[in-house]
C-alpha cells in the first residue's frame, strides 16, 4: 500500500472508530460525537478506503457491531493518537498560564495522608498563584491515564509504573507490614510465611497485591477486600482477618492493632510521575522537588512488633 494513502486519514475518522468501538453500534456512536448515524457510516468507510481493510463487522439489524482484528490494531493506534492530541492541548493551555493557572496532581490514601500535608504546606508558600487540584483515586492505574491524555500534570504512583509515555522520580520506600487485631498473639516471624495462615483482608484496587502474592510460599487467602484503608484496618482491629498492607496505609495511633514488618517482601517505591513528552512548567518541576524533600524526611510513625 502506497504511504501517500495514509496522508488521508483524519483526526475525525480515528474518532469515529474510537466511538463505534466503544458504543458498538453506529447511532450511539453518533450520538455520543454529535453527528448524525450516516456521517459516521461514511467516515468509518472512508477510512476502510484508505487504509485498504475492513475495519468494522457490520451484521445488521439489532446486533452490535463490532471491530475487526485489523480495526482493533488501528484502534490501539488511535487511542494513543488521540491521548497525545489532548496532551498538546493541555501543554499550549500551560504554556499560556506561565507560573500561575492551575497544576493538576494525581494522588491516592496513604500519599495523601502523609506526603502531601507537608509537601502544600511549602508549596503554596512558594507558589501562592498557582491552583493545585488534586485527582484522588483508590490506586495509581486511573491516575497514569490521566498523565497519558494529558488530564494531568503529575501522579504519585508505585514503582514499577506501567509500559506508557512516563518518566518518574523515586520518592520514598514503603515496607510492606502484617497488620493483626492486639487482642491476639504476636506473629513468630517477620516473614510472608505468617500471613499464610490467616484470613486476610486486602484492597480490592492495588498494583503491588501482585507483588505481595508472589512472595508468598503458598496462595493468600483473602475474605474481604475494600478499597479504604480505615476500612481494611477497622476489619483487622475486629478480629475478621490479618492484612498485608504497605506501612504508610497503617492508622498509627491506633490500639487495637499489631503490625510487624515483613522482611522478606520488598518495600513498594512510591515515585513521582508525568507524561515524558509533554511541557513541564516550572510550577510542576518544583512540585516534583518540594516532593522530594518531603519525602526524604518522612519516617512513618508505627511501631513495629519484632
Amino acid at each position: 500500500m502506497e504511504p501517500d494513502r495514509w496522508l488521508g486519514v483524519e483526526l475525525r475518522h480515528l474518532i469515529a472508530l474510537e466511538a463505534v468501538a466503544r458504543e458498538a453500534s453506529f447511532g450511539k456512536a453518533a450520538v455520543s460525537l454529535g453527528y448524525t448515524q450516516s456521517a459516521v457510516s461514511q467516515q468509518i468507510a472512508t477510512l476502510e478506503r484508505i487504509v485498504g481493510e475492513k475495519l468494522v463487522e457490520r451484521p445488521g439489524g439489532p446486533r452490535k457491531v463490532s471491530l475487526t482484528e485489523a480495526g482493533e490494531m488501528l484502534l490501539r493506534h488511535a487511542q494513543a493518537i488521540v491521548a497525545r492530541l489532548s496532551a498538546a492541548e493541555a501543554d499550549l493551555d500551560a504554556l499560556g498560564n506561565g507560573q500561575a493557572g492551575a497544576l493538576r496532581v494525581g494522588v491516592y490514601q496513604s500519599v495523601g495522608e502523609h506526603v502531601l500535608p507537608p509537601l502544600m504546606s511549602r508549596f503554596v508558600e512558594n507558589w501562592p498563584r498557582v491552583d493545585v487540584r488534586l485527582e484522588e483515586s483508590a490506586n495509581d492505574v486511573h491516575l497514569l491515564e490521566q498523565i497519558e491524555r494529558g488530564e494531568l500534570d503529575l501522579s504519585f504512583a508505585d514503582l514499577p509504573l506501567p509500559e506508557g509515555p512516563f518518566e518518574h522520580v523515586e520518592l520514598l520506600s514503603d515496607p510492606y507490614v502484617l497488620m493483626l487485631s492486639a487482642e491476639l498473639d504476636p506473629p513468630s516471624s517477620a516473614s510472608i510465611d505468617e500471613a499464610v495462615g490467616y484470613n486476610l483482608i486486602g484492597f480490592r484496587g492495588c498494583r503491588s497485591l501482585n507483588q505481595i502474592e508472589a512472595s508468598a510460599p503458598e496462595p493468600l487467602h483473602f475474605v474481604f477486600r475494600s478499597d479504604l484503608n480505615r476500612t481494611v484496618q477497622g476489619m483487622v482491629a475486629a478480629g475478621f482477618g490479618a492484612a498485608v498492607v504497605p506501612r504508610l496505609t497503617v492508622d498509627a495511633d491506633d490500639p487495637r492493632i499489631q503490625v510487624v514488618e515483613l522482611e522478606d517482601v520488598p518495600p513498594r517505591t512510591i515515585s513521582m510521575a508525568w507524561h515524558r513528552d509533554r511541557h513541564r512548567s516550572p510550577s510542576a518541576r518544583a512540585f516534583v522537588e518540594l516532593a522530594q524533600q518531603v519525602s526524604a524526611e518522612l519516617v512513618p510513625g508505627v511501631s513495629l512488633v519484632r
